[in-house]
């Protein structure tokens, strides 16, 4: 971890004012891994919440404001064995970049980010991050993209327009299209996923059909009930979601377990369950992840 450290946040906006090459310089002279390890399964730790200004953690509304404690939680996660990346938008990227954090480790961009929490046009989620473009010409491993449908809402056909835009983009280039969708409603002015199985199961058989090719494109679905049955709806690899757990860590963690025995699910990408643990021990909670993912062969 100490070479994360070297880079202070002064330091960092010293370079993004002075010397902003530097950053497209680094980009070029990453080193870079291969996509799956021996065990074919991927933990991905994920910090693009801020961008699409959900800052909030369990009861805390502003949890993530902080960039400096944002980076320091995330140079953490990503040093410890068994993270194979990080999922997220460019300024974080950049600044993991520029502290050396990204260095043999998988860089997924997250691509739209234009559908802001409690928006009236969350469900037209612009793509105003990445492109798959960028992606490849960057050298990053892959793009992300929010795929939400709601039949009573008319963003929804522009979202799964883009999002199969991307997909057929991000397999041109050789890249993993990481598409995570969701079956949602608009009550009250405000959006709500469906996290049923059989909501789960539509949202994946749309997604799944997104793009003129399916060869490079990975799910990332939520933890439901009756995940086997779930999870039978498709041949895509699968990464699960952590969320933002509201109870106890031994009860998360053991649905991850239980849910990495199924076949079809590759991995986890996680966010805010291991970049802010209810005892603020970032480690810990990481290696558990790690240890659940990586810990045991298929």
């Amino acid at each position: 971890m100490t070479s994360f450290q070297r880079v202070s946040r002064a330091e960092l906006t010293d370079i993004r004012a002075g010397e902003p090459e530097r950053i497209g310089t680094a980009w070029a002279g990453r080193e870079r891994r291969p996509l799956l390890g021996d065990d074919g399964r991927l933990l991905v730790v994920a910090a693009d919440h801020p961008a699409r200004g959900a800052l909030g953690v369990r009861g805390d509304a502003r949890a993530m404001a902080s960039r400096t404690d944002l980076l320091e939680r995330l140079a953490t996660a990503v040093s410890r064995p068994g993270v194979d990346g990080v999922l997220g938008t460019p300024d974080v990227l950049d600044d993991l970049l520029l502290m050396g954090a990204l260095e043999g480790r998988l860089a997924i961009g997250s691509m739209n980010r234009g559908g802001l929490q409690g928006s009236v046009f969350e469900l037209d989620d612009r793509f105003t991050g990445y492109t798959a473009d960028e992606i490849a010409a960057r050298g990053l491993d892959g793009g992300k993209m929010l795929t939400r449908v709601a039949l009573d809402h008319p963003g929804t056909v522009a979202t799964l327009e883009a999002s199969a835009h991307a997909v057929t983009a991000l397999a041109g280039h050789g890249l993993m299209a990481m598409v995570e969708p969701f079956w949602s409603v608009v009550e009250d002015g405000r959006v709500r996923n469906l996290l049923d199985p059989d909501s789960t199961i539509r949202s994946i058989h749309v997604a799944s059909g997104l793009g003129a090719t399916s060869a490079r494109t990975w799910l990332k679905l939520p933890v439901v009930d009756d995940l086997e049955r779930v999870m039978d709806a498709t041949t895509l690899p699968t990464l699960l979601l952590g969320g933002d757990p509201q109870g106890h860590p031994d009860d998360t963690y053991a649905s991850w377990g239980a849910a990495l025995d199924i076949p079809a699910v590759r991995g986890l990408v996680v966010g805010r369950a291991l970049l802010y643990p209810p005892d603020g021990d970032v480690s810990a909670a990481v290696d558990i992840a790690a240890h659940l993912v990586h810990g045991g062969s298929r």
